[in-house]
């Protein structure tokens, strides 16, 4: 999949197997970046990549 990708919340509680309010809650702490084009929600393959790699880290 393309880095530059942009994906929807729905989308990404479907990669990370998260619930809607925990994917906004990771968007609100800045721990997740995302964009708002007009009223969507979009955040990039990268974005979540980054976001995985930094949780793996940390647990590490």
């Amino acid at each position: 999949m393309p880095d530059d990708q942009l994906l929807t919340v729905k989308e990404v509680m479907a990669r990370l197997r998260l619930g809607r309010s925990t994917v906004y809650d990771l968007i609100r702490s800045h721990r997740l970046a995302s964009i708002t084009i007009g009223r969507s929600r979009r955040i990039s393959v990268t974005a979540v990549r980054e976001f995985v790699a930094n949780q793996i880290a940390e647990a590490a």
